[in-house]
């Protein structure tokens, strides 16, 4: 008896899933999610945010910012937490890339959501940048 697993023929009573993702539906990420808005929270009212809570609302930001701005020529730099490839242009593949922006949570937080802004953060120092693509005025506050 031949075996019918590989048959292209559906079987009776099973459901196939329409085409499609075979991906969860799982919300995008927002700038102004719970996370991000407890971490804020925390920082106006002069605490840290606890650890998980700060990793997540960065990773959240950063996530936002290489949806906003594709490609792979500036590194966004948010030590501890995260780093993401943005902006089209030249793509980076080895070493230290020439494009890069590093900052701290709290400055990253900020500079995202317009609390400061990218020009304040740069000359006030906040914000360490390199490279002739390393302006990200454009594509924030997220």
């Amino acid at each position: 008896m031949p075996c019918l697993t590989g048959s292209s023929l559906p079987r009776a009573g099973v459901v196939r899933p329409s085409a499609g993702s075979y991906r969860p539906v799982v919300s995008s990420p927002h700038a102004y999610s719970d996370v991000v808005s407890a971490a804020l929270t925390a920082l106006d009212e002069g605490r840290t945010p606890e650890r998980p809570v700060l990793r997540e609302a960065v990773r959240t930001l950063l996530a936002a910012l290489a949806e906003r701005a594709p490609g792979r020529s500036v590194e966004v730099r948010v030590p501890p937490y995260g780093a993401v490839q943005c902006v089209t242009g030249p793509r980076h593949t080895r070493g230290t890339p020439p494009n890069v922006v590093e900052m701290d949570p709290a400055t990253w937080l900020a500079v995202a959501t317009g609390r400061l802004g990218w020009a304040e953060a740069v000359t006030e120092g906040r914000v360490r940048v390199s490279g002739i693509r390393a302006d990200l005025s454009a594509y924030l506050p997220i």
